[in-house]
C-alpha cells in the first residue's frame, strides 16, 4: 500500500510539473492534491484505530466471559 501511494504521489507530481500552466499554479495544484492525498492517508489511519479499538474490546469482553466461566467451573467465584 505505501508502495503505491508513493507511487501515485510521484506520478501526480511530475504530471502537474510537466502540464502546460504556470509555475504558481502548477505549485497550488501540488499542494492541493498533496494535502487531499494526507487527508486520505489520515482517514485511512483512523479507520484502522477504530478497528483495532473495537477488535481489543470484543477480546477484553470475551476474556472476562471466560474468566467468568472459569471460576464458575472451579466454585473460586467472589471469595
Amino acid at each position: 500500500m505505501k508502495s503505491f501511494l508513493a507511487g501515485l504521489g510521484i506520478g501526480i507530481g511530475l504530471g502537474i510539473l510537466f502540464a502546460p500552466m504556470s509555475g504558481e499554479d502548477a505549485r497550488s495544484n501540488l499542494t492541493q492534491r498533496a494535502n487531499d492525498l494526507a487527508d486520505s492517508a489520515k482517514g485511512w489511519v483512523d479507520q484502522g484505530r477504530e478497528r483495532v479499538r473495537t477488535t481489543v474490546s470484543a477480546i477484553r469482553g470475551q476474556a472476562g466471559q471466560a474468566g467468568d466461566r472459569v471460576q464458575e467451573a472451579t466454585g473460586t467465584r467472589n471469595l
